[in-house]
């Protein structure tokens, strides 16, 4: 294995979208490290809800135990909504860094105020509700949506993409951001060229978790092991679940 290695988990079920997560977490890793892209075998297409989420969780968890089995050293969850981001802590033994927490602590280190652009409208409240639970509500100037589901970033349409640069130069015009945020792992491979574009920060997510995962491995950080993190606690599971004993 290589120094460092890291697995990146996309919670949906599309090959397509994986490969986009690979790639672009890929083009940031450093030399020396290892990107492993995942996805559940079963599961949801696309995470778009709450429901979705509670089901991604499960293979988010699978693929966490099944990468600390092969000796990864850290993971990241690319997916926005970070489903079962705590759970998966307590199941691994290295850095777990979900690609909307990666995303918004970046922001905060280049803009005093950033704002967002995702995919649905509904999935708006769960990101306010992770800005809320990561402290960054006071940040975030404003959130957007394209109104296109996740899966029409794979279509090779190019609507998806275009309406997202729309949203971003909206945002710049009317939020009083200094920065933007994508918000779905499959917007990945737009982030470099929009800031070039831009002349703004415009961050991705998974290069984001990615680069966090890679400083936790440097600093030999692992994933603290004392309080409600620490390993699950040893219980008999049934049917299924049983595959998931630590």
């Amino acid at each position: 294995m290589s120094a460092v290695c890291i697995q990146v988990i996309n919670p949906n079920t599309s090959l397509a979208m994986t490969e986009t997560i690979g790639a672009a977490a890929r083009a940031v890793a450093a030399p020396g490290t290892e990107i492993v892209a995942v996805c559940p075998r079963e599961g949801v297409p696309s995470i778009e809800g709450h429901f979705d989420e509670a089901i991604a969780a499960i293979g988010v968890l699978e693929q966490v135990k099944a990468g600390r089995q092969q000796g990864v050293d850290g993971h990241v969850i690319a997916c926005f909504g970070d489903p079962g981001l705590l759970a998966a802590r307590e199941l691994a033994q290295g850095p777990v860094v979900g690609i909307a927490e990666a995303a918004m602590h970046m922001a905060t280190l280049v803009a005093t105020r950033f704002s967002i652009v995702t995919t649905l409208p509904r999935t708006l409240i769960i990101a306010r509700h992770l800005l809320q639970q990561y402290g960054f509500q006071e940040h975030c100037a404003a959130l957007h949506a394209i109104d296109l589901p996740v899966l029409a970033l794979e279509d090779g349409s190019g609507l998806a993409q275009e309406k997202v640069r729309a949203r971003c130069i909206q945002a710049l015009k009317e939020d009083g951001c200094g920065a933007i945020v994508l918000g779905c792992g499959g917007m990945a491979q737009l982030a470099q060229e929009l800031t070039r574009e831009l002349h703004v920060p415009v961050i991705d997510g998974v290069s984001a978790a990615v680069k966090m995962v890679e400083s936790l491995v440097a600093l030999g950080l692992s994933t603290s092991k004392r309080g409600d993190l620490a390993f699950p606690e040893n219980k008999a599971l049934s049917g299924k679940f049983q595959a998931l004993m630590p």
